[in-house]
C-alpha cells in the first residue's frame, strides 16, 4: 500500500512539474511572440519613415532612434526582419523610385529625377543606376537606344535579371498582347468614385512569389470565415506596391485584404487597414497571371499621360474576380488612385 502510495505521490509529483514546465513554456512562447511582434512595429515604422524621407539623408543614428533600438544593434535586427542592411534597404528603394520617375514621368528631366531622390549631381545618380541596373538613365528611357550593358548589382545581389524592354510592353510590341483582351486600353479604362472601406489586411512574406502569395491567401481566408465571412461573399483586394520589373520578387510588398466591417476585431498577425475614399482609374483584366504586369504598366504609360490625372500616394490595387488557383486565369479589376495634375 505504502509503495503504491508513494508511486502516486510520486507521479501527482510529476504531473505537477510537467504542468509548471507547461505553463511556463507557454508563458514564454506568449512573451516571444508578443516580443516579436512589437519588433516588427518598430521595424515597420523604420520602413515608413524612410519610404517619406527618400529625398533626404538619412543615417543609421536617425534611422535607429525612429525605432527605439539602440544603435549598435538596431543594424543587426532591421537585416534579421527584413533581410538586407539599412543601407542596402535605402539604396535599393531610392533607385527604384528614380526608376519609375525616369519610366512614368517622362517630362522630368534626368537632373531633377537625381535630385529628387536624394542624389548630389545627376554624374553620381547615373553612375549609381548603371552599377545598379547595368544601364545609364536615357538607356532606360528609350530602350532601343541601349547598347551593350553590362551585368548590375541587382542581379549579383539578389539573382533578378533587368532589362529595361520589360517596362516598356506596348512600345514593343505596339500593343498589349491579345490574351489581356486589352486591345484598346483607353478605352476601357473607368474612372470611379469609391467610399473608403475598412480592411483586414495580411502580408506576403516572401513579396509576390506565388507560394507565398497563396499561403497569405489561404490564412487570410480562414480567418475570415471563422468571423463570419463564407469564401463566396469576401470581397478581396491585394495592396501591391512594387513594380516588378524593377523590384525583386520577394522584396516587393504585397498585402492580401478583406472588407470588413466596423465591428470586427483584429489581432495580430493580421492589421487593419483602409482603402481610401476617393477617384480611381479602374481597368478589367482577363488573362493568364503572367500577362498581369502588362495590363498594369500599360495604364501608367499608356492612359495617365493623356488623362489628366497622376497616381496618388496610395499603393496599386488589385481586387480579385475569381480563385486564379482553381480557373487557370485571372479575373480582376486593377485600381490606381488618382489625383488632378
Amino acid at each position: 500500500m505504502g509503495f503504491v502510495a508513494a508511486f502516486g505521490f510520486i507521479g501527482l509529483g510529476a504531473r505537477s512539474s510537467l504542468m509548471s514546465a507547461s505553463l511556463l513554456s507557454l508563458a514564454l512562447l506568449i512573451k516571444l511572440v508578443l516580443m516579436n511582434k512589437e519588433y516588427k512595429i518598430r521595424i515597420d515604422r523604420v520602413i515608413q519613415y524612410i519610404e517619406n524621407n527618400l529625398d533626404n539623408k538619412l543615417s543609421l543614428c536617425e534611422t535607429s532612434n525612429v525605432s527605439h533600438f539602440s544603435e549598435y544593434h538596431f543594424h543587426r535586427i532591421f537585416k534579421a526582419i527584413v533581410g538586407e542592411t539599412v543601407n542596402d534597404y535605402i539604396v535599393r528603394k531610392r533607385l527604384e523610385r528614380a526608376i519609375n520617375m525616369l519610366i512614368f514621368k517622362p517630362s522630368i528631366s534626368i537632373t531633377n529625377v537625381a535630385l529628387e531622390n536624394g542624389f548630389s549631381s545627376s554624374a553620381n545618380f547615373s553612375k549609381a543606376i548603371k552599377n545598379y541596373y547595368g544601364f545609364s538613365p536615357s538607356e532606360i528611357r528609350n530602350p532601343e537606344k541601349a547598347k551593350d550593358s553590362k551585368i548590375g548589382k541587382i542581379f549579383s545581389k539578389y539573382g533578378k535579371y533587368f532589362n529595361p524592354t520589360d517596362l516598356y510592353p506596348n512600345r514593343i510590341t505596339n500593343k498589349v498582347s491579345d490574351k489581356t483582351c486589352l486591345e484598346d486600353t483607353n478605352m476601357k479604362v473607368a474612372i470611379r468614385e469609391i467610399e473608403s472601406q475598412r480592411v483586414c489586411t495580411l502580408s506576403s512574406a516572401r513579396g509576390y512569389e506565388s507560394e507565398a502569395i497563396f499561403e497569405a491567401w489561404d490564412k487570410l481566408n480562414g480567418w475570415a470565415v471563422s468571423n463570419g465571412i463564407k469564401t463566396g461573399d469576401q470581397q478581396r483586394f491585394a495592396f501591391c506596391a512594387d513594380n516588378p520589373t524593377i523590384t525583386p520578387l520577394d522584396k516587393c510588398r504585397y498585402k492580401a485584404s478583406v472588407v470588413i466591417n466596423d465591428s470586427i476585431q483584429v489581432n495580430s498577425p493580421f492589421a487593419v487597414s483602409e482603402i481610401p475614399k476617393g477617384k480611381y482609374a479602374v481597368l478589367y483584366f482577363k488573362g493568364s497571371p503572367e500577362e498581369t504586369i502588362k495590363a498594369q504598366l500599360s495604364i501608367y504609360s499608356d492612359w495617365l499621360p493623356n488623362s489628366g490625372f497622376e497616381p496618388d500616394a496610395f499603393p496599386m490595387l488589385e481586387h480579385y474576380l475569381n480563385d486564379a488557383r482553381n480557373d487557370g486565369y485571372v479575373e480582376m479589376e486593377i485600381y490606381v488612385k488618382l489625383k488632378k495634375l
